[in-house]
């Protein structure tokens, strides 16, 4: 692949992002739509809009950052109301809302600001809210092994209150658990009550 082409890829993941390729499409979607792309208001409409998928489809690296738990703590560390953006993988509308990321520590405790990205890691790519959440739960559960990890994502879907039912406002809720935070009854409530989601 030539140095020009390169220039024109954004990576997310495993998979390359051809930028020009992009810029070609958003060209042809306007065609279709009954639009000039050459027109002076929409001559450099291709280029932002390939850029604007490209940083919505690519998460930030980042290293995830643990400390030794010396100190034995065995509560429910609980960040709330986490603002996260994705895009509707059957509409590519975006959706977004707020997660609630929680866990029981193990033997590792997690740099806080590092539930955030994990949120961003997976909310970066065409979703479903569902396996969003699942998503997050999960990673969290393989690489911290914690007693118990919890997630909760309340989202309004673009797909649902620009078209179709068009219901405004309606918020989607989610959720996932694993550990003592799905056995353990109190454990369970503390979660949601503390989310503000309670069950």
């Amino acid at each position: 692949m030539s140095p020009a082409a390169v220039s024109h890829l954004r990576v997310n993941g495993d998979q390359a992002i051809d930028l020009t390729a992009a810029e070609q499409a958003v060209r042809d979607l306007l065609v279709a739509l009954g639009r000039n792309p050459f027109s002076e208001h929409l001559a450099e409409t291709p280029r932002r809009v390939a850029g604007a998928f490209a940083e919505m489809l690519t998460a930030d690296p980042f290293d995830l950052t643990t400390f030794a738990n010396d100190e034995g703590y065995d509560e429910l560390v609980l960040a709330r109301d986490i603002p996260f953006e994705s895009l509707c993988q059957h509409h590519l509308l975006p959706f977004h809302g707020v997660a609630h990321v929680g866990y029981v520590p193990g033997g590792r405790i997690l740099g806080l600001s590092k539930l955030a990205r994990v949120v961003e890691l997976f909310a970066r790519d065409l979703q479903v809210q569902e396996r969003l959440t699942t998503q997050v739960a999960g990673w969290l559960q393989e690489h911290l092994e914690p007693l118990g990890v919890g997630v909760v994502l309340e989202a309004e879907h673009l797909c649902m209150s620009l078209r179709g039912v068009r219901a405004t406002g309606a918020r989607t809720v989610t959720s996932a658990v694993h550990g003592l935070l799905r056995d353990d009854a109190r454990s369970r409530q503390e979660f949601f009550a503390l989310t503000g989601t309670c069950r």
